[in-house]
């Protein structure tokens, strides 16, 4: 029996109109963005702002603050000041935190139109959005359905989740707003990603997928990975999420690696190395751990490969920018662009691979600028 398949690295993505959260587009054919969201008071506007910087070099394209009270919103007057990706307001309930969240310059506002009130009031924060060019996010959790959806399907389901979801986009429709985008959370990964799969053919509006309070860094990784894996790879997902229990900068760091896995977004250094065996020439774990830590401020594309041996080294060298492979008697093998390059013996490995790196980073980033400049001038 034949099949027809399609090339077996390609995804294709799922039809969306585009959305601009600020100056950052999602939706359509722009690059899958990912987000994070801070953990500090918003109120201490100082903190929070220092925690957006941090994800600001992270690579985060969009940040969510939370904005639950009139302090919050009045320091997000500041914080928006001093930051440069969008900023997202999470909203709920209180219908005056949206109206002050979008005139203190939020990008977005994070809402459910179902919670905010009479319809009086969610005209008043829909004219809010729209005086102030600000995108919505409807946010539905399977944790917070509305109770005569629950009291209708019996349980949190998909077919609940996306009838919450249907409900709330029919609320912005009838009030000539279509500049929003929806997600549709569970911690659940099977109910996450089939509420997903259904909304995605109940509608063309964006999605910002995510597996809600998915856990720790190493269990939340593995759950996330796996729901919105499975989504991305169905071309399901305009913009990410990876909702952590951890420093949220690993957040932006996972999202990364994950749109990198699937070819789907490139940023940064890609390491690919062996699990390490008897055959290793070196401290394949201990070089591995310190040499992610030392590129983590490299935002250029590029693959590095760091492999103990010669059984696999050559081989994954001829795939990467930068290849090294352990040899005997303490003496290695660089490879650069899959070609034997030179030999290392005795030498602090991580540092002679950063050196590499930094020096490739810079060599790409100058070509891009002469391109640049000769587009320019053409």
């Amino acid at each position: 029996m034949s099949y027809a398949v399609r090339p077996y690295r390609q995804i294709l993505r799922r039809k969306s109109r585009q959305i601009m959260v600020g100056n950052v587009a999602v939706g359509g054919d722009a690059p899958i963005t990912v987000q994070s969201m801070t953990n500090t008071l918003t109120a201490d506007a100082a903190a929070t702002v220092q925690q957006i910087h941090a994800l600001e070099r992270a690579g985060a394209d969009i940040v969510r603050v939370s904005c639950p009270d009139e302090a919050s919103t009045k320091a997000l007057k500041e914080i928006v000041k001093q930051v440069s990706v969008p900023i997202v307001a999470d909203i709920h309930f209180h219908y005056k935190r949206a109206i002050e969240a979008a005139d203190a310059g939020a990008a977005c506002l994070r809402i459910n139109p179902g919670n905010i009130g009479s319809d009086e009031r969610v005209k008043e924060v829909i004219k809010a959005a729209k005086d102030h060019n600000c995108s919505i996010r409807i946010g539905v959790n399977a944790g917070s359905l509305e109770k005569d959806l629950l009291e209708q399907f019996g349980e949190p389901c998909p077919e609940a989740m996306v009838a919450s979801a249907l409900r709330h986009i029919k609320i912005l429709e009838d009030h000539d707003f279509f500049n929003f985008k929806i997600s549709c959370k569970a911690s659940d990964v099977f109910l996450a990603v089939a509420a997903y799969q259904q909304l995605a053919e109940a509608c063309d509006y964006p999605l910002h997928i995510g597996v809600t309070e998915a856990g720790g860094l190493r269990s939340g990784t593995v759950k996330s990975s796996i729901g919105m894996g499975s989504l991305l790879w169905a071309g399901i997902g305009d913009t990410i999420r990876v909702s952590l229990s951890a420093d949220p900068v690993e957040e932006v760091r996972v999202g990364f690696d994950m749109l990198k896995a699937l070819g789907l977004r490139h940023r940064g250094v890609n390491v690919i190395s062996c699990p390490s065996c008897a055959r290793q020439q070196f401290d394949v774990i201990e070089t591995v751990r310190v040499l992610e830590e030392r590129l983590a401020h490299i935002a250029t594309p590029m693959t590095v490969s760091v492999i103990g041996c010669v059984v696999n080294g050559p081989g994954e060298a001829l795939m990467t920018d930068i290849g090294f492979t352990g040899g005997g008697r303490g003496t290695h093998q660089v490879y650069i662009k899959g070609q034997p390059h030179h030999r290392l013996k005795d030498e602090d490995i991580v540092a002679h691979m950063v050196a590499l790196v930094e020096e490739k980073a810079a060599e790409i980033e100058k070509d891009k600028i002469e391109k640049s400049k000769t587009q320019d001038a053409a």
